[in-house]
């Protein structure tokens, strides 16, 4: 899940300050985890050791305040009894890498994902996007070229893939909502030629840049396998005990599937 963690690391500095190149500094001084970061790294830690999502996602964004949390996962934050409140925004396709790389047998991959998202994002387009994004990670790392996991993406969710990020460069707004950064998102993906490319292009192209990396990395880095390790450590850098602590014991286990 450590792509994943690099593309929020990475985008932290760019989602308000769009950068439409792929000539840029990967790291500076200010690049730190966001949201992304801390909700999949919650997502990890329920994967590990059980408990339930929403009372785990409250209890780490309590945790970790001011990193960027949508309005409305701000408000449920403090609810003592929370509900899902029928959201389609991204946050549900951003913390579900873990989920991608957890599990063996696509159907449970799938559930999973589900029951991630809906905790809070219950919407049909909340939940498709956290699917769609596990699918495309779990398929990654069953080595399936890009042609095939473009057409699986297609056809379950019904994603427009047709854009190319040229295209998208010109056109891309900010927008927060998984119709509007997932796919994106993986497309980034399918047209990267390595880790890094993938990470670039997913800043190049504007929009919420760090959840679009964030879930862009998370498919590269299970479909390419190998990251740099400077990149892989000057992210370690900017984590907290907690976070590496979790990291090391999720990636140990996802290993072995």
């Amino acid at each position: 899940m450590i792509g994943a963690i690099i593309g929020d690391v990475v985008g932290s500095v760019y989602e308000f300050n769009n950068h439409r190149s792929k000539e840029f500094p990967l790291f500076k001084a200010n690049s730190d985890f966001t949201d992304d970061s801390v909700l999949s790294f919650t997502t990890a830690k329920v994967l590990l050791d059980g408990g339930d999502y929403g009372a785990t996602y409250q209890q780490f964004a309590r945790a970790y305040p001011h990193r960027g949390y949508g309005g409305r996962f701000r408000r449920w934050i403090k609810l003592d009894d929370p509900k899902p409140y029928n959201s389609f925004g991204n946050g549900s396709a951003m913390r579900v890498s873990p989920v991608g790389f957890a599990f063996p047998d696509l159907e449970t991959t799938l559930a999973e994902a589900r029951h991630s998202a809906e905790v809070t994002h219950n919407h049909p387009e909340g939940i498709k996007g956290a699917q769609a994004v596990a699918l495309a990670i779990w398929m990654a790392r069953q080595s399936v070229d890009k042609a095939a996991i473009r057409r699986e993406i297609i056809q379950q969710f019904g994603y427009d893939l047709s854009r190319d990020c040229e295209f998208i460069r010109k056109v891309n707004k900010f927008d927060e909502t998984c119709q509007g950064s997932v796919p994106e998102a993986i497309t980034c993906f399918l047209e990267s030629i390595d880790f890094e490319d993938c990470i670039r292009l997913s800043i190049s192209i504007g929009g919420d840049s760090d959840t679009i990396a964030c879930i862009a990395g998370g498919i590269a880095q299970a479909y390419y396998g190998e990251i740099p390790g400077w990149i892989v450590e000057e992210t370690r850098a900017r984590l907290p005990l907690e976070f590496l602590e979790i990291l090391d014991r999720f990636e140990e286990i996802a290993l072995r599937n």
